[in-house]
């Protein structure tokens, strides 16, 4: 009697793989389980031989910091070298030391009007974004784009007056829509700096928690949100996101007043 895999047809194969890539699968395990415990108490037989008066000194843990400061020595020089948004582009796309990249379907640089008063900073792309390569297009992009209609600006307005200018801290989707992790953000920083530099706005919302860590160094948008600050050397604006104000219907209601602070620091 054949297995069910073994009757598994090749579409279905690929459907189930493509649904476990999408929870945020990256790598095959075995069919049998192994105890990492076990493993970490029984030592190779090589090692068991080696005198402990010749072990060499542990290596790793500097090895990784080095290895952490070349990426983003890295990330700094092709974000420095970029003379504009197309270069930026360019070098950010081809950057190839941030492991999200792996996974990730699309590259997602940026949306709307470059020469726009106001730069919307968001997270990270999630689903819908990966697919079709621009930021905030899925639900919560939907509700983003009401959200500032309601005072007059809009990603496709040519007038820089009334234009908005969208971006991410991460350019590529992390598996499942996790979180980003430091290490990831700190990559992604000085490509977001030169971002910033070159689109030069007259001032940032930034739109949840992953923006504020990168640009204030801090988290906590909901003791955050409606506070003027600085980043970037420009005012900018925590608040929340729009996916939490979908589980949150009743957060709207600061979200408004924080669009009305925008609009009235726009001289509107």
């Amino acid at each position: 009697m054949q297995s069910p895999a073994a009757e598994m047809d090749f579409h279905a194969a690929r459907a189930l793989l493509e649904w476990q890539m999408e929870m945020g699968a990256d790598e095959p395990i075995g069919e049998a389980p192994v105890n990492r415990y076990a493993l970490a108490v029984e030592a190779p037989k090589a090692a068991r031989d080696v005198p402990p008066a010749s072990a060499a000194p542990p290596t790793e843990a500097p090895v990784r910091r080095a290895e952490e400061v070349d990426r983003l020595a890295a990330a700094r020089r092709a974000a420095d070298a970029s003379a504009d948004l197309a270069a930026l582009a360019t070098a950010q796309a081809a950057y190839d030391h941030c492991d999200l990249k792996k996974g990730a379907r699309n590259f997602v640089f940026a949306d709307g009007n470059p020469a726009a008063r106001v730069m919307v900073i968001g997270e990270a792309p999630g689903r819908d974004e990966d697919l079709e390569g621009r930021p905030f297009v899925g639900r919560a992009g939907q509700l983003l784009d009401r959200m500032f209609a309601a005072i007059g600006l809009s990603r496709t307005a040519p007038d820089a007056e009334t234009a908005l200018y969208i971006t991410n801290v991460l350019p590529w989707r992390p598996p499942g829509n996790r979180d980003p992790d430091p290490q990831e953000i700190a990559m992604m920083l000085p490509f977001l700096t030169r971002h910033v530099d070159l689109a030069d706005p007259d001032l940032i919302v930034l739109m949840g928690n992953t923006p504020c860590a990168a640009a204030l160094g801090t988290r906590g948008i909901l003791r955050l949100r409606g506070k003027w600050t600085e980043a970037f050397a420009r005012p900018a604006l925590p608040m929340t996101h729009p996916a939490y104000l979908l589980r949150n219907p009743a957060a709207k209601r600061e979200a408004w007043a924080d669009l009305l602070e925008v609009k009235a620091r726009l001289g509107g």
